[in-house]
């Protein structure tokens, strides 16, 4: 008898292996799939900026990257701690703006070097929510702890997210990139398990419509295949070591071929030895 519904996935045509520049960017979980290919030894500039958990500020990034414009004193917010920049990670704020932009841009850098020439992006949506900073009124990436008084809250709907994306999905496969949308299944249950369904699906429409990307079903290998909380963390949000192995090995099954599978598997088994080393050493 068949007690789980797993997911059956056809070979995709966007073929991955050693020699294709990788850029990822998005939630947490683009961290958890970054650090097996790179492991694995291929080329991936993974998430240089933390985490970016909404599409809009994704979005702004990948704009920004494409002109290589870089961040100015204009892009900072000053707080009682001093500056941050609010579309990237907590990491980029203090007490002096000139080291908050040189830590930005520094690392920025390499987001726009990863477009420079053709690339394969890995885009994983977190959550259709967002807060916009009231003073700038601009949509942020990360709150950076400031008070909640300093920012509204809201859901993207369906047609702005997909709006915002069809629009860089275009300049991208203009310029010669390839992409493939992911939704995390990481759940976000500020607002519950209705409020993260209802995210999600607004995620998963936009993406939907949007006929110039692959889609690669991480949030349906969780939701609707694995399908047990053995396969979470203690949290009960994220999910467990073996759960993200079982996604990344899809994953293979989809893009690489077997050759690259097997090289994956050497450079996974050198990385390792190396790594043992280094720890008695």
């Amino acid at each position: 008898m068949q007690f789980r519904t797993e997911l059956h996935l056809p070979v995709s045509s966007l073929g991955i292996d050693h020699s294709t520049p990788l850029l990822m960017l998005g939630s947490c979980f683009t961290d958890e799939v970054g650090a097996r290919l790179m492991m694995d030894g291929f080329n991936v500039t993974s998430n240089p900026l933390g985490p970016v958990y909404n599409p809009d500020t994704l979005a702004r990034i990948l704009d920004r990257a494409l002109d290589r414009r870089m961040f100015t004193p204009d892009d900072l917010v000053e707080g009682p701690r001093g500056y941050h920049c609010l579309t990237f990670a907590s990491r980029y704020s203090g007490a002096d703006a000139k080291d908050v932009l040189d830590a930005v841009n520094t690392d920025f850098v390499k987001v726009a070097d990863a477009l420079a020439a053709p690339a394969t992006l890995i885009l994983t949506l977190g959550s259709a929510y967002v807060f916009t900073h009231i003073g700038s009124g601009e949509i942020v990436g990360n709150c950076h702890k400031l008070p909640a008084s300093a920012f509204t809250r809201r859901r993207l709907s369906v047609d702005e997210v997909t709006a915002r994306l069809r629009s860089v999905v275009t300049r991208l496969t203009d310029a010669g990139h390839r992409v493939i949308f992911t939704v995390s299944p990481i759940r976000h249950l500020a607002d519950g398990l209705h409020g993260n369904t209802l995210s999600k699906s607004t995620l998963h429409l936009a993406v939907d419509s949007i006929d110039k990307a692959e889609y690669f079903p991480a949030y349906e290998a969780l939701m609707d295949d694995l399908r047990d909380y053995r396969f979470y963390a203690a949290d009960m949000k994220h999910p467990s070591e073996v759960a993200v192995d079982y996604i990344y090995g899809l994953f293979a099954d989809v893009y690489f071929s077997k050759a690259t599978s097997a090289a994956a598997a050497e450079a996974r088994a050198s990385f390792k030895r190396n790594n043992h080393r280094q720890i008695l050493s």
